[in-house]
């Protein structure tokens, strides 16, 4: 078989497993004896790699609804990687806009979450930036200085508590007897400094800060973006504490 007929065989396999009722799925294929058996293998192993990938959401769910939604996920969105720990990329987007999911409101963002685990977990390693590392900086070097988010960091701001249903729900065992949910804003970071995969809350002026480093602005600016959305910021310990989590990348001299 020539190397483009070998493509094009691949690509049209690809399409009868992910939608075999699909207009330009080839007949042939899905005639053969054995094909549904094999297709229903593949499905039940991206369904299960979500299950496996998004807990949170599967327990809050439940494990009938989610495989259901799962399904549908997986027939519109085969896998392009071998490693399934990766696969579900755009899941929270795709139940942000999933009927069935309406009157979920919060149900996408304990998706992202979940999915920042996964990028959290497989992130490469890095070396966290000491504390330290800034004691002795100048004032005028230190609202200069650019810090770089940790490889491994994954954060974003909520406009309702999906860290708290999210934490919740992905708790093992699961959270007994808690407090009934405050209805409002919440951010988070994900993150692994170390061997762990670790979770905090975040509060808006954390989250904006965050942002700027990202975007590669200086210490300075960084400080304004958090004060341009909570004027009441404790800008020293907002930085303490992101450095003590470890959510930046040691940095060479």
């Amino acid at each position: 078989m020539q190397a483009g007929s070998l493509a094009q065989f691949q690509d049209s396999f690809a399409r009868a497993l992910a939608v075999p009722e699909a207009a330009d799925a080839p007949r042939y294929l899905a005639a053969q004896p054995g094909f549904a058996i094999y297709r229903n293998t593949v499905l039940k192993g991206c369904i299960d790699a979500l299950q496996a990938n998004f807990p949170a959401v599967a327990r809050l769910v439940g494990e009938e609804w989610f495989r259901a939604a799962a399904a549908r996920y997986a027939r519109q969105n085969p896998p392009r990687v071998p490693m399934l720990l990766e696969y579900g990329a755009g899941f929270a987007d795709f139940l942000a806009a999933f009927e069935p999911a309406a009157e979920l409101p919060y149900l996408a963002s304990v998706a992202k979450l979940d999915r920042f685990w996964t990028e959290a977990h497989a992130a490469r390693d890095e070396a966290p930036l000491h504390p330290q590392a800034l004691a002795n900086l100048s004032p005028e070097n230190l609202g200069g200085t650019v810090l770089k988010p940790h490889a491994a960091a994954r954060w974003a701001w909520f406009d309702l508590p999906a860290y708290t249903i999210w934490s919740r729900n992905r708790a093992e065992p699961p959270a007994g007897d808690e407090p009934e949910i405050d209805w409002h804003g919440e951010g988070a970071m994900i993150h692994r400094p170390g061997d762990k995969v670790q979770w905090l809350e975040l509060d808006a002026a954390a989250c904006a800060f965050m942002d700027a480093c990202a975007a590669g602005e200086p210490l300075a600016m960084a400080a304004e973006a958090a004060v341009a959305v909570a004027s009441e910021a404790d800008l020293a310990a907002l930085m303490a504490r992101l450095l003590e989590a470890g959510a930046f990348a040691h940095q060479d001299d």
